[in-house]
This record gives C-alpha cells, structure tokens and sequence, in this order.
C-alpha cells in the first residue's frame, strides 16, 4: 500500500515493507548500482530525476533501486530492495521512487536484462513528441538502438489525464510490452528507459542513446541522414559493446575523483 506525498516530495512514496526479507545482495554490486547512478549524472543522462536498477544477484525475483533521491548523491546505504510487484522489502520507512513499476515489470517481462535505466535525457525528449521522426542508430557506438526505437503512449493505457508518470503495475506492464525486441523505449513527453545485460552495458547504453539523439538532431538540420543498416545495428552490438568495460573503468575513476 503507498499513498502518494503531494508535499515536498510530489513524485515520492510512502510505502511498507510487505515483503519478507532475503539474502543480502552482494557488496560488489551495490557498490557498482552507487556508481552507476553517479556516472549516469556526470556523464548528463540523468541530473536530480531518473534511476537505475539492477537485479539481485542472488534472487532473481527481486531488484534493487536506490531510495528517493537525487542520482548523484546515492550511497550504498540508500539502496532498497523491491520485489517484482514493486513491493518494498527494506525501506524502513524511506521515501521510494514511485516509477519503480518501470523497473519491476520490464524484470518482470525480460528475464534476459539485469539492469535498467530509467532517464529524460535532454536530446531523447524531443525525438519522442515528433510524429514521423523515430530515433534510429545512425554512429557505431549506437548500433543496440536499431532501425527505430518504439515511443511509448502512456494514452493508450491511461488515458489523456495521467501525469506521464509510471505510477503503478499496470503502466509498468504496457510499457515493458514495447521491449519485445527492443533495448530502449522512448516514452512520449517525459524521456527513455534502456536495458541491459549488466549494469556497465546499461549505463554505456544510456549514454550513448543521448549521444545518437543529440547527433541524429544535429545531422537532421544538415540534409538527409544515413543511418545504420540492420546488418550493421548487429554487428556494432558484437563487437562494441563487448568493450563496455573500457567506458566504464574512465567514468568510474571520474566519478570517484569527483567524490574526494
């Protein structure tokens, strides 16, 4: 049960603990979901909105999401874990992120992904109001987006009154439907959300979708854009991003530096 605080905090919850407790989550991967969300900021993807998540290492069923709180300043004590019904295990009380339904059904409907990005990326936006423009992988960092990223309409399950906001189950639900062949989903007036196999392929391919969007608005206003082929969306996929490590050791070295 959660009721939505209209004060200070309008996109924050109150939730209880409904769920029953599990194995610990290993340290190593809290320590890189911390990261994770410092990277994200330093790197514009996300600035005091937007989330990450991972699942358990050691219960599939469940995932961790940090507490309500600004990306950048997310330590290892903020972070709480969540059932795939998005029932909290550990808030303790703590204010908890109310798009935690994104998280918990995209898990929930991919087996496959173990982290996602939840951001409103400054160039993904307008690519999600345009009819007729799709963001599309047009450099090789970008091949995971592929020939057209599907825009979800929140319209289409919640009506034309609702805040754009993932606020419960079924919203999760029919945005999670739009990642049946897909690793990112731009959603119509209010930003992206990427998967990955891993928190570093998450976070470089949250990185690199603001980087595609930001390029792709630029070469528009320039003439007619060559984008990458299926056959090439594919092989840029194998080969890159088996490098994710490479980003993600810089941005992290950059991220504890800033941290000092």
């Amino acid at each position: 049960m959660c009721t939505s605080d209209h004060g200070n905090h309008p996109i924050a919850v109150d939730v209880a603990d409904t769920a029953t407790a599990s194995i610990a989550p290993s340290p190593e991967i809290v320590a890189d979901l911390v990261a994770a969300n410092h990277i994200l900021f330093d790197q514009g993807v996300v600035d005091a909105f937007g989330h990450i998540s991972v699942r358990h290492d050691g219960r599939p069923d469940r995932f961790l999401l940090a507490r309500n709180m600004a990306p950048s300043r997310v330590e290892a004590e903020d972070i709480v874990e969540f059932t795939l019904d998005g029932e909290a295990v550990n808030a303790n009380g703590r204010k908890v992120y109310l798009e935690r339904f994104i998280h918990a059904e995209i898990f929930r409907k991919r087996p496959d992904v173990m982290a996602v990005v939840h951001s409103h990326s400054h160039s993904i936006v307008p690519l999600s109001v345009v009819k007729g423009t799709r963001l599309r992988a047009m450099f090789h960092m970008a091949g995971f987006v592929g020939q057209g990223a599907p825009v979800f309409e929140i319209r289409e399950a919640g009506g034309d009154a609702t805040d754009l906001l993932i606020s419960n189950n079924h919203l999760g639900r029919a945005l999670a439907e739009h990642f049946d062949g897909h690793d990112i989903v731009l959603m119509r007036g209010h930003g992206s959300t990427v998967v990955g196999g891993s928190i570093k392929q998450a976070v470089y391919r949250a990185v690199y979708a603001e980087l595609n969007a930001r390029y792709q608005l630029q070469a528009m206003q320039l003439g007619d854009v060559t984008y990458l082929t299926e056959g090439e969306s594919r092989a840029c996929v194998a080969s890159i991003e088996a490098q994710v490590h490479r980003p993600w050791e810089m941005w992290l070295e950059q991220a504890h530096a800033r941290r000092r």
